[in-house]
C-alpha cells in the first residue's frame, strides 16, 4: 500500500467522506422544496458539521508511534487542515452545481476556511477526539447568541457575515492561518 492510502485509512477519511456526503444530500433533501438559496442558519450547520466529522482524522490511533516517524509532519499536517476545509465547502460547492443553491461561494470558502482553522486549534489544545467543540461551540454562538453591536458582534459572528466585512474575513482566514500553523507545528494533544 502507498503511504497516502494508509494515512487516509488512519485518519478515517472513508467514514468521514461518507459522513460529509450524507450530511450534503440531507440539507439539499431538507431544502430543497424552495425556490432560491438554502437558509443561512442551515449552510452553516452544514459546513461545521462536515468540519467536525472530518476533524476527528485530525490524530491517528498511536501518538507516540506518530512522533518517532521519521517523516516530514509539517507541510502533511498543514495539507490536512487545508484539505478538511476544501471538502467540507467543496461539498456544498458540488451540490450547487446539480440544483441546489446553497450559498455565493465566497462565503462557503470563507466558512469553511474558518471551521478548519477552529478544528485545528480544537485538535491542538483538546486532541484530535475532541477538535469538534471548538467549531461547533462558535456555531452555538453565532447561531443562539444575541447579536453585539460593532466589531465585536462581526469577530463574534462571523460566520453569518456577509463575505465581503474585512472583519469577518479576517477572522476566519486568521483562524484558518493560527490552527493551521499550530496544528502543523504541534500536532494533536495527546
Amino acid at each position: 500500500m502507498r503511504w497516502l492510502t494508509l494515512y487516509a485509512r488512519s485518519r478515517q477519511a472513508p467514514a468521514s467522506a461518507a459522513v460529509v456526503l450524507l450530511v450534503v444530500l440531507a440539507a439539499w433533501a431538507f431544502d430543497h422544496g424552495g425556490p432560491g438559496p438554502m437558509e443561512l442558519g442551515t449552510v452553516v450547520l452544514v459546513l461545521t458539521v462536515n468540519v467536525a466529522a472530518a476533524s476527528v482524522g485530525l490524530g491517528g490511533q498511536d501518538a507516540a508511534l506518530e512522533r518517532t516517524a521519521a517523516i516530514r509532519w509539517v507541510p502533511r499536517r498543514a495539507a490536512h487542515v487545508l484539505l478538511i476545509g476544501a471538502v467540507a465547502g467543496g461539498a456544498l460547492l458540488v451540490a450547487g452545481s446539480v440544483g441546489a443553491d446553497p450559498a455565493p461561494t465566497g462565503f462557503l470558502v470563507r466558512d469553511a476556511a474558518g471551521l478548519a482553522g477552529l478544528a485545528a486549534l480544537g485538535a491542538v489544545l483538546c486532541g484530535a477526539h475532541l477538535a469538534w467543540i471548538p467549531p461547533t461551540g462558535w456555531l452555538a454562538v453565532t447561531l443562539l447568541g444575541p447579536p453585539a453591536p460593532g466589531t465585536v458582534g462581526e469577530v463574534l459572528h462571523w460566520m453569518t457575515f456577509s463575505p465581503s466585512t474585512g472583519v469577518s474575513c479576517g477572522t476566519a482566514w486568521v483562524l484558518l492561518a493560527v490552527g493551521t500553523a499550530a496544528y502543523a507545528v504541534a500536532g494533536p494533544r495527546r
